[in-house]
C-alpha cells in the first residue's frame, strides 16, 4: 500500500525528464575539455549499478572538478535542452496528481531555468516549487528548503528520484524516498536502499493519488 503524501518533490533529470542520452553525450564532450574519461556504450549499465561517487572513481574525475563540469552541463542544456524532453505520460499524471490536491515541486541539480523550460509554462503553473542549482549531494538542504517554504512537515513529504544519492538526500531529510525505475539508477542498485514506494512505471506515479492506512 501507497500512504498519500501531502507534498510530492521531484528530482528532474532522469525522473520527470529523459535526459540520459544528452548527459552521456555531454559527459564525453566535457571529459575531453576537463581530462577525465568518457562513458563507453558497454559501460552504461554497469555505471547505473554504482553511486556517483564510484562512477566518479571509475572515470577519474576528481571531485573538486564537479562544480566546473556541473556548471557547463548546465550551460550547455540551456543552449541544446531542446534535446531533452519529458518521460511519454509525465506530463498526464502530473496533472492527475494536482487534481487530486496534492502539493507539487521540483528540487533539481539543474538549473531553475532549465527545469522551468523543459516543464513548460503549464506544467510550471501546477508546481507549488521550483528549486533548482544544488550540487550533486546538496539536495538536502534544497528538499528541507522547500518544505519550510510550504509549511510541510518531514512526515507528510516524499522525494521522488532516480539516483542513489536521491536516496541520501531523502533520507537525511527525514523524508521517503520514491524510487523510480527509469532513469539514471538501476532498480536493482535503488533497492538496495529501501525506498518507501517504488515505481516501475511513470503511469504507477498515480498512486500518490490514493489515501489508504499509512504503511
Amino acid at each position: 500500500m501507497v500512504r498519500r503524501y501531502d507534498l510530492v518533490m521531484f528530482d528532474l533529470d532522469g525522473t520527470l525528464a529523459d535526459s540520459l542520452g544528452f548527459f552521456i553525450r555531454t559527459h564525453n564532450l566535457l571529459a575531453a575539455k576537463y581530462h577525465f574519461q568518457p562513458i563507453q556504450p558497454h559501460e552504461v549499465e554497469l555505471l547505473r549499478q554504482r553511486s556517483p561517487c564510484e562512477i566518479m572513481d571509475h572515470l577519474g574525475l576528481p571531485r573538486w572538478k564537479l562544480p566546473f563540469v556541473s556548471r557547463d552541463f548546465v550551460r550547455l542544456m540551456r543552449l541544446h535542452g531542446q534535446e531533452v524532453c519529458m518521460f511519454a505520460g509525465v506530463e498526464r499524471v502530473l496533472r492527475d496528481l494536482h487534481a487530486h490536491g496534492l502539493q507539487l515541486a521540483v528540487v533539481s541539480s539543474n538549473s531553475v531555468e532549465n527545469c522551468r523550460r523543459i516543464l513548460g509554462e503549464d506544467l510550471c503553473r501546477l508546481m507549488s516549487c521550483i528549486d533548482g542549482g544544488a550540487s550533486l549531494f546538496g539536495k538536502r538542504t534544497r528538499i528541507l528548503r522547500v518544505m519550510k517554504k510550504l509549511s510541510i512537515q518531514p512526515g507528510q513529504a516524499i522525494y521522488v528520484g532516480d539516483q542513489l544519492t536521491d536516496a541520501d538526500a531523502a533520507r537525511a531529510a527525514s523524508v521517503a524516498f520514491g524510487a523510480v525505475c527509469w532513469g539514471y539508477g538501476a532498480p536493482q542498485a535503488l533497492a538496495q536502499t529501501s525506498p518507501e514506494v517504488t515505481f516501475e512505471t511513470v503511469d504507477t506515479l498515480r498512486l500518490l493519488t490514493c489515501n489508504p492506512q499509512p504503511i
